[in-house]
């Protein structure tokens, strides 16, 4: 016979409280709010994740696992940063003269005409 409360489709991390560690980098996910179901778990979401729908399936909700630097020892490099692209004075945008659509796409395109004579106008998207 199971235990009162136990699910056997639901995995045995999820119900230990002690055992769930979540990720320092997702720290917005802190707040656990609707534990009403089994299957679904509410999550209070803060900042740029404020427009998402807060609830997701217990299947996708993992424990978070810390990297074993003896296993991989590169994986705290800092990221590659890309430069900014410096804009000369010579390339300055003078004012937007078309719009176009790009073909099944929803993307667009803008004629530019720059400050400088020397340049011609130029389609960026």
């Amino acid at each position: 016979m199971l235990e009162k409360g136990w699910n056997p489709r639901l995995p045995a991390d999820t119900l230990r409280k002690d055992f769930i560690e979540i990720h320092p980098t997702a720290s917005s996910f802190r707040i656990i709010i609707d534990k009403r179901k089994h299957h679904v778990r509410q999550m209070e979401l803060t900042g740029e994740l404020e427009n998402k729908h807060p609830t997701f399936p217990v299947s996708l909700i993992k424990p978070y696992q810390p990297t074993d630097k003896e296993i991989f020892p590169l994986r705290n490099r800092a990221p590659l940063t890309v430069p900014p692209v410096e804009q000369s004075e010579d390339k300055k945008i003078k004012k937007l003269i078309k719009e176009r659509r790009l073909m099944g796409k929803n993307q667009r395109e803008y004629l530019v005409r720059y400050r400088n004579p020397v340049h011609e106008d130029e389609w960026l998207a």
